[in-house]
């Protein structure tokens, strides 16, 4: 079993499989509940569970280590991909992109849909993905949305003031027509899929939705499956835009 917390070298258990690049602290929480996760033979489920360096914890079976080299990496995500470790349906998921480039394991901060394509961060850093994925952090995340048919009369405005949908309330922090078939919205909070919930209760159709930036950082010139490291600077800046630091 692991040692007890007098040594100074210890962490939590989730922080461990965090820094790991297992998954980010809080879906290595849940990790650990379901009893996937194995500290010198013995499962482990409790969360307060402290591990030092010669420790052996393994997940599923497999045994883990702290990866020194920290990752931040932008992907064009292109559509049709999942944001998830594996499907079980078989579809792509996004990860595999990356496995040519980086040996490091990955997870996304963030999703995006499967319909939907563009920025999305990937890193190996369980504290750096919780800050920027706390609701309190309020990073801006920008998308460029095109409709099949022309945007309805006012939907912009609409959802700048705030539309509820289904019981739930829908708000973008900025929403601007660009054209009679582009809009560009910004949202902080950023609910399950709220951007098509939205249309979808105006009756317009999307054909194209893209998410362009997230806090500081630009898509760019990256093509759909092309991925670049974040500079420190870039890394720097996001943590400097989380509210919750």
């Amino acid at each position: 079993m692991p040692a007890n917390s007098t040594n100074s070298e210890e962490i939590r258990l989730q922080a461990f499989l965090a820094h790991c690049g297992v998954a980010s602290r809080r879906a290595s929480e849940k990790i650990i509940l379901d009893g996937r996760v194995t500290v010198n033979g013995n499962v482990v489920t409790e969360l307060g569970t402290k591990v030092g360096p010669k420790d052996k914890v393994c997940v599923d079976g497999n045994e883990i280590h702290l990866e020194e080299q920290k990752r931040y990496v932008l992907l064009n995500k292109p559509t049709g991909y999942v944001c998830t470790q594996s499907d079980e349906k078989g579809r792509p998921v996004a990860v595999e992109l990356l496995k040519e480039k980086y040996s490091e394991r990955l997870y996304n901060v963030g999703r995006l849909d499967m319909f939907s394509h563009g920025a999305i961060i990937f890193t190996n850093d369980g504290d750096f993905a919780a800050k920027l994925s706390h609701p309190s952090a309020e990073i801006e995340k920008e998308y460029i949305v095109e409709s099949s048919l022309p945007l309805p009369r006012f939907l912009a405005e609409d959802f700048k003031r705030g539309i509820r949908v289904e019981g739930v309330f829908y708000k973008a922090k900025d929403a601007a027509e660009l054209n009679a078939h582009r809009m560009k919205v910004i949202l902080v909070e950023g609910k399950n899929r709220e951007i098509r919930r939205v249309f979808e209760s105006k009756n317009a159709a999307i054909r194209s939705l893209q998410r362009v930036r997230i806090g500081t950082i630009e898509l760019g010139d990256l093509k759909p499956g092309e991925s670049r490291d974040l500079s420190p600077a870039e890394v720097k800046s996001l943590l400097n835009l989380c509210k919750n630091r």
